[in-house]
């Protein structure tokens, strides 16, 4: 089994980064809520990095994110916010401040089994395009997202302040 690495020349750099463009020119709008910009602290200069992601799940009431890592431990993103997990990102329109947390072995696997059952063409060309060997059954995906060494982990980008409810508060009632 051999695992896609990142993009290695600047053609397919640049090509990976488009989309951070988009967000930079306003436009992360037409992404919709399936992709996220997520803004961190590079490790070593401390400089602000950005990043754009596939969200794999999420919850709207606490405005709660979930991603993928698709290169593990590899991803220069992944290693930043192991370091630094204060991070700002960016849904559509909606910009939040943060912490990212890192889920464990068995959440990853269950978060992306779940994403499979959702979505399950853009899962199979997620993992597939990064080399793991799935067919269509959640438990291919939940043995790939619980991997701790080879494995896909899955990030939790958890705001600062929750989104307002759209219902009135009836507790002090």
């Amino acid at each position: 089994m051999s695992f896609a690495r990142p993009p290695a020349t600047p053609a397919r750099r640049a090509l990976f980064r488009a989309p951070v463009w988009l967000y930079r020119l306003g436009l992360g709008g037409i992404l919709g809520d399936r992709f996220v910009l997520l803004t961190h602290r590079g490790r070593t200069t401390g400089e602000a990095r950005q990043a754009v992601l596939e969200v794999v799940g999420g919850n709207d009431a606490t405005g709660t994110v979930l991603v993928a890592s698709g290169y593990g431990s590899r991803s220069q993103w992944f290693r930043n916010i192991l370091r630094e997990p204060r991070v700002l990102f960016q849904v559509g329109g909606r910009r939040r401040r943060g912490t990212a947390t890192v889920l464990s072995p068995e959440e990853s696997g269950q978060v992306l089994a779940h994403y499979a059952q959702r979505r399950p063409r853009t899962a199979m060309a997620l993992v597939r395009g990064l080399g793991h060997e799935v067919d269509e059954g959640p438990e291919s995906f939940e043995r790939v997202g619980s991997d701790p060494e080879n494995g896909v982990p899955i990030v939790r980008l958890a705001p600062d302040d929750p989104p307002p409810t759209s219902y009135p508060d009836l507790s002090a009632r």
